[in-house]
């Protein structure tokens, strides 16, 4: 039996205290790129209350993605976007989600990320994730972004961390280890990360700022 809104937020609120569950539920917040990092983050701030989560992915659910990505075997195939969706809305019933399943460029980035307090990115290729510092930090200077760098093989839990680059800027990783050359990926280091990223976004809704 699903509870009613009511029990579901009066739950969380017990949990986290009313003033900061009102600050997480009246949060938006961007999830670009929805593979290992992505659909983890996405699933932490559901869990946590978030208001509105706004997912944007332009892949689709691949077999090889199910060992470290928050999907089904038998959502192989549909759209990343709408199939995480679901699964959301599975574990946070009133969560507000918000589907994008297009590739998110510097054209039209502005428009997918209106109205985001904070933006994670959270892609598995060099090339994207530059692309979306570069037009956050350039063009949205209000916004704090939360980026990723360096999670693949099995080198230490301890050595994934996360650093305030500037006042809204802040990377998670270990800024070294990559797929690139040989290097994989593990889902136990992949969620350390992701759990890094969706910590940072709501210590910085709860205006909790690393040093």
């Amino acid at each position: 039996m699903v509870p009613t809104k009511e029990e579901w937020m009066r739950a969380l609120a017990e949990r986290h205290g009313v003033e900061l569950q009102r600050k997480f539920s009246s949060a938006a917040v961007a999830v670009c790129g929805l593979g290992g990092l992505g659909s983890n983050i996405a699933v932490s701030l559901a869990r946590a209350g978030v208001g509105r989560l706004m997912l944007i992915d332009f892949d689709r659910v691949d077999l090889t993605n199910l060992h470290r990505q928050q999907y089904r075997a038998d959502q192989i195939g549909r759209y990343k976007a709408e199939a995480l969706r679901e699964n959301l809305k599975e574990a946070a019933p009133y969560a507000e989600l918000e589907i994008h399943t297009e590739r998110i460029t510097e054209a039209n980035a502005a428009e997918l990320l209106t109205g985001a307090d904070v933006i994670c990115e959270a892609f598995d290729d060099a090339e994207s994730k530059a692309m979306l510092v570069n037009t956050v930090l350039e063009t949205m200077p209000s916004v704090f972004l939360v980026a990723s760098s360096g999670m693949a093989g099995l080198g230490s839990a301890n050595a994934i961390r996360t650093r305030r680059v500037t006042d809204r800027f802040y990377l998670c990783g270990d800024e070294v280890s990559g797929v690139e050359g040989g290097g994989f990926l593990v889902s136990s280091r992949v969620m350390l990360c992701a759990a890094h990223q969706a910590h940072t976004v709501l210590r910085i809704l709860a205006e909790q700022f690393e040093v």
